[in-house]
């Protein structure tokens, strides 16, 4: 599995936002914070906001906010959001064509495994987790 740029960048808006927890966040601070153009952060917000990750709101002192806390919001969450699945090859997307292989793969046990260990690796790290990390 590559996580795509976006898949990345949302991360980065989501720990952001994380870390400033009083008011709300115009989306401008934080493209300059995370030097992440403006534009492509407004391609990003509207999924975030429509999965009920963040809120914003406009006019003066507006901005956005998290909407979960963040040691209940998952990073598996916020790539699912983003990527759209965390298989690590196409035959184990939801709803991927059946492959004729399939009964024949001495290769798909270990894909299976692979994306097993990949969902419950990301499922278990929280925004809060990565915000107490240091570099």
């Amino acid at each position: 599995m590559t996580v795509s740029t976006r898949g990345r960048y949302a991360l980065r808006v989501m720990l952001d936002l994380a870390a400033q927890p009083e008011g709300w966040v115009p989306m401008k601070e934080v493209a300059a914070r995370q030097g992440i153009s403006l534009k492509y952060i407004e391609r990003i917000t509207p999924a975030l906001v429509k999965a009920g990750l963040i809120e914003g709101t406009h006019g003066k002192g507006g901005g956005y906010r998290l909407a979960v806390d963040p040691k209940n919001c998952t990073v598996g969450a916020v790539l699912r959001l983003t990527e759209g699945d965390l298989a690590p090859v196409s035959c184990l997307r939801p709803g991927a064509p059946e492959c004729p292989r399939k009964d024949k793969c001495k290769t798909l046990p270990m894909w299976i495994r692979l994306k097993k260990v990949t969902e419950e690796y990301l499922d278990g790290v929280t925004l809060e987790d990565l915000g107490k990390q240091t570099v």
